[in-house]
């Protein structure tokens, strides 16, 4: 698959959010190492905390496809999406406890997963690898030492 591919998936799925607090619409889309793909978007809740990012659930949802140790991509697309297509300027990446989720299926699987970021409108993109967005991170791989 290609990335803007995986790009519209995410900004497709960022148009199921539920997100009526702060209208800010996220959708990701995970591939496999295998080219399965699963989609997710956040979902708000009006104690706020408990809300759930679309990184979270789409996470879940490759962990029930396909397992976490097989993602090999994920696109993040965020904005307004309010409208019949997602739109924004600003591009979107994952929070910090996203990006520390990623960083488990990451040394689950040994590849440093790339994260392609778009904006709503989808005409801005960063690409980034997991070990950039999260230096020096700690997950399953740095718990080797515990008995």
């Amino acid at each position: 698959m290609y990335d803007r591919q995986l790009i519209e998936k995410a900004r497709e799925a960022a148009l199921r959010a539920y997100a009526p607090y702060s209208g800010f619409s996220v959708g990701c889309a995970i591939e496999s190492v295998d080219g399965e793909v699963v989609t997710g978007a956040n979902m708000e809740n009006a104690c706020y905390r408990l809300g759930l990012c679309a990184e979270q659930s789409t996470l879940t949802a490759a962990q029930h496809a396909f397992g976490l140790d097989k993602v090999a991509r994920i696109a993040v697309a965020g904005g307004d999406g309010s409208g019949a297509s997602l739109s924004g300027n600003i591009v979107c990446t994952p929070c910090g406890g996203c990006r520390q989720a990623i960083l488990e299926a990451a040394q689950l699987s040994g590849n440093d997963v790339e994260i392609i970021c778009a904006n709503g409108n989808g005409d801005q993109v960063e690409n980034h690898r997991i070990s950039e967005l999260i230096p020096h991170g700690f997950g399953p791989a740095n718990l080797g030492d515990a008995a």
